[in-house]
């Protein structure tokens, strides 16, 4: 009989967590529970929908001459993306990524009006993210050197809904090849017992 202890401490649930952008080359904080500063500049509240860390992979076996199953698989693509809804799309920092602009761009004059135009031309928006998720005391971050959105929901402007912004971010790999960096803190939790 194999006794197994369950340490409901790793089972983690989204209950609280965040997002922040930065430029390419802002490093990566050192923990998750450290608050970031600038020139990380927070995303606001999220959407109840929290989080999602997507994989998008596709691959090709291999099967020998006289085999019915293959003997080795090759990864021929393997994507990393990030799914979100910002609900303060009045901030700067979201607003400069949903139309691809400066946040210098968007500073209201002292009217406090704010004027921008958007192209018919866009050019890549590369940009450093740093994501968190929360739940006690589990924190896991994830820290993307490299990400850019590519691809926006409509947005909708009505009484009985929240407006927002709905984005998928996806990771290019940085000088090290590397997508994504996790920095977790996990709760301390006894070992699982076997016999």
């Amino acid at each position: 009989m194999v006794l197994i202890t369950r340490a409901s401490d790793l089972a983690i649930v989204g209950a609280n967590g965040g997002g922040w952008v930065a430029p390419v080359g802002t490093p990566a904080l050192s923990s998750p529970t450290a608050q970031p500063t600038d020139p990380w500049a927070p995303l606001g509240a999220i959407s109840d929908d929290g989080l999602t860390y997507g994989f998008d992979e596709d691959s090709q076996e291999f099967t020998p001459w006289g085999l019915t199953s293959p003997y080795r698989t090759q990864i021929t693509k393997s994507v990393r993306t990030f799914g979100l809804t910002a609900w303060e799309t009045s901030r700067i920092a979201v607003q400069s990524l949903q139309y691809r602009l400066d946040a210098a761009d968007l500073e209201p004059d002292v009217s406090g009006i704010t004027q921008y135009a958007e192209t018919a031309s866009p050019v890549p928006d590369r940009r450093a993210f740093w994501f968190l998720v929360i739940d006690g005391d589990a924190y896991k971050g994830f820290y993307v050197p490299e990400g850019e959105i590519s691809e926006r929901s409509d947005v909708t402007f009505k009484q009985d809904e929240m407006s927002g912004y709905e984005w998928t971010i996806t990771t290019y790999p940085d000088a090290a090849g590397n997508t994504v960096y996790h920095v977790d803190k996990i709760p301390a939790t006894p070992p699982y017992v076997g016999s």
